[in-house]
């Protein structure tokens, strides 16, 4: 069973909206090594895009998709407010109140600048965000990587405790601290059983 989220690969932002911190990060569909992707240019900017949907964990637990980067961020400290800049990133929305971000849990998958794999941490903007880095540094720099995560068994090991659906998926490219600029491109994003 696979339950797609984001077609970006056919060019469709259907049902995402925008939502923006500071100033626009700009996102459009390009082609990059022969891929339908679409494109995030971030310039001192935080803005993402986000879908709510009723994610039942039960039926699908994992999130898979696909991303590339042409740069790194330099000299940031990641695990405070000044330093939470990352050039691609994926959440996992957890609605408890109105609102996307604020007082809602989030698991924030990054591509880390300096974290190692498989680190996490709880954000400096908020106790109810858990940032995990799938990918870390300039490995993979320029190329296409592909992640599988299983949502609920993330949820379990970063807020202690068990959850059987989850309301939404959001991304972002961002470098508003450090006033920096990064590329990304994101493919397609969707669940799946296994």
């Amino acid at each position: 069973m696979i339950s797609m989220i984001g077609d970006f690969s056919s060019g469709d932002l259907s049902g995402w909206k925008e939502q923006r911190f500071k100033g626009k990060t700009t996102y459009t569909f390009v082609q990059v090594d022969g891929k339908h992707a679409l494109m995030a240019k971030s310039a001192g900017s935080a803005s993402g895009l986000y879908k709510f949907v009723d994610i039942d964990l039960n039926k699908t637990p994992y999130l898979n998709w696909s991303w590339r980067i042409t740069n790194t961020l330099q000299g940031l400290d990641e695990l405070t407010k000044s330093g939470d800049d990352y050039p691609a990133r994926i959440y996992v929305i957890f609605r408890q109140r109105m609102g996307i971000f604020r007082h809602n849990r989030l698991l924030n998958y990054v591509w880390s600048s300096n974290q190692p794999i498989n680190s996490s941490w709880q954000s400096a903007y908020s106790r109810h965000s858990m940032v995990i880095a799938v990918q870390s540094k300039t490995a993979n720099r320029g190329q296409w990587v592909t992640h599988k995560r299983n949502i609920r068994s993330d949820y379990r090991q970063s807020f202690g405790e068990d959850t059987a659906f989850a309301t939404g998926i959001a991304l972002m490219t961002d470098t508003d601290n450090s006033g920096q600029s990064a590329i990304s491109y994101y493919g397609n994003i969707f669940l799946s059983k296994q």
